[in-house]
Parts: C-alpha cells; structure tokens; sequence
C-alpha cells in the first residue's frame, strides 16, 4: 500500500476515537465529577452566586449541547480559557511547554541510551556477575516508589551535599539547568529499571533464534551477532517503547514538575485537578490522546524501516 494512502487511511480513524475521548471525557467532568463550582466560589457560596457561575461557563445547557462543546474543542482546538486564572489555555501550553522539554527531551534521550546499551551489555555477558548485578539493580529500582526516589534525591543530595538546586526554574538557557539536572538524574534511575528489563528480556530471546546460532557457526565475533543481527531484529519492540513513551514525556512530569516547582505541563494539571480547572484538564486529555494516536502511525511507518519484511495493509 501507498505510504501516504497508508497515513491518511489511519489519521480518518483519529475522528471515531476523538469522538469516543470526548464522550469519556464529558461523562467524567460533566456527570462524575463534583460540581466544580464550589470549589471555585468556596463552600459559603450562595445558590444565586452558584447559578451565576453556572450560567457564565456553559453548564446550565442541555447535556448533548455540553457534549458538542466538547467535540468542537477537541477537532479545532480551542481550548478556550482557565475557570482559575481567566488565562488563554493554548498561551498556558506554549509557557509550560518550555520548562517540561527542558528535563523530558535530556531525560529520554539519557534513559533511552542508557537501558538500551545496558541490555545488550548484560545480554552479551548473560549469566555473568554483571548481568545478576544489573538485574537486581533494575528490581530495586522498580521496587523503590517514584515519590520516595524523588524525596531522597531532594533531601541528599541537593540539601545534604548542596550538589543541585533543591527546586525552582529560570527562563532561558542555559538559566534553566542547575534546575533540571536533578530531576533528570533521578528520572533516569526511576525509568532504568523496567526500561533496561524490557529490552534485556527482548534482546535475550532474539539472541536464542536459530540464524543467531547459525551466524555463530559461520565464526562471527560475538560483537558482530550482537550488534548486526541481534539488535537489528530486536528493534520493532524496543521502537514501539521508545515512540509510545514520548506523548507521555511531552505532557510533562507530574511528580517531578510539582515537587521541584517546575512551571511546566505536569504541574499546570496538577494545578487544574487542584482547582477544578475543567478546561485545562479537558484540553491536556484531548491532546494526549492525540498524541498518542499520532506516534502510533509513526510507530507502525517505522516498522517498515527496519524491518523491510513488514508491509503496511
């Protein structure tokens, strides 16, 4: 099929699931959810003060109105304005999109090469001191909580040892990096563990095929079976970690962002769950899903790059 037939055929089926987002979406915030009014007017609000807000954002309309709303925002992406701060959303996005970048782009690519290279290393050596040392290691690091990594790594090693900034952002490089390296730092080990296994346990069952043994026989070095056989056809499961991880990356870090007071995506949601912000959190989910939907053409593009065989249908 014609590549561009292939991504245009995909992209048709992004309106179906926009669709089904925005119904999850409007039963969740408009059905679910507590009245978001009296967090924003307060618990000695009046009825009157009540309506009042009601009316001025739009939630007194009829249910399937609301719902509309809701469609026409996620397929124009007018997102409109925040409940809270009165602020344009798309200008809230373009602020916090900076600070999240600064610590998700270093961050992927540091943990990116690091558990890659780690799992063929341990894979290479299999068996072998390194390969239960880096084992146990990816254990630990999956058995430690998020939260508790991030507040030992705050309280050691930026109070204790005053190595790193204990929290804060500056504007503008390279302003901003006495800020990020810690975060980053202690992201890198959070992801090490269940990266660095997945690709280990990929790696290691390509490395038991029958053309890996066959290549041994013919007397090629280890290095060479490795690195041009082995993870050349372990690459479709590792391409689709790596490209599904990066919506989530580009939405900023929740934990990190809030707990480091880093004005970026993570903690402008944070913010919006805090306030009942319902635009804000419409407008993240909306573009979550759709950048889900469009690294998952990416990934299925890719596939034929490295994988010749595969053929897109």
């Amino acid at each position: 099929m014609n590549l561009y037939l292939y991504i245009f055929r995909r992209l048709l089926y992004v309106i179906p699931v926009l669709f089904g987002v925005c119904l999850v979406i409007f039963v969740l915030f408009n059905l679910v959810a507590p009245d978001p009014a009296y967090t924003l007017l307060g618990k000695h609000a009046t009825i009157q003060q009540i309506n009042e807000l009601h009316h001025e954002l739009g939630m007194d309309k009829p249910f399937i109105v609301q719902y509309l709303d809701t469609v026409k925002t996620a397929f124009t992406f007018d997102f409109g304005y925040s409940w809270a701060s009165k602020q344009n959303i798309w200008d809230m996005i373009k602020a916090g999109a900076g600070p999240s970048l600064s610590i998700t782009g270093p961050l992927y690519i540091l943990s990116s090469l690091l558990s890659i290279s780690l799992a063929l290393l341990v894979a290479y050596f299999r068996g072998k001191f390194i390969d239960k040392f880096v084992l146990v290691l990816s254990i630990v690091g999956l058995s430690i909580p998020s939260l508790a990594i991030i507040l030992f790594g705050q309280w050691f090693f930026a109070y204790k040892l005053g190595w790193f900034e204990i929290s804060g952002y500056e504007n503008g490089f390279p302003n901003f990096i006495p800020y990020v390296i810690l975060p980053i730092i202690l992201y890198v080990f959070i992801f090490f563990g269940g990266d660095t296994r997945f690709y280990r346990a990929v790696i290691l069952d390509e490395a038991y095929q029958d053309y890996v043994r066959t290549a041994r026989s013919k007397g090629l070095s280890e290095y060479k079976v490795m690195f041009k056989h082995v993870l050349k056809n372990s690459m479709i499961p590792i391409l689709t970690n790596l490209i599904i991880q990066i919506p989530s990356l580009i939405l900023g870090l929740l934990l990190a962002e809030t707990f480091f007071s880093i004005p970026g995506l993570g903690a402008m949601v944070v913010k919006a769950i805090n306030n009942s912000d319902f635009p804000v959190i419409k407008a993240m989910t909306i573009l979550s899903a759709f950048g889900f939907i469009l690294f998952n053409v990416l990934t299925d593009v890719l596939y034929t790059v490295v994988d010749p065989r595969m053929k897109l249908k």
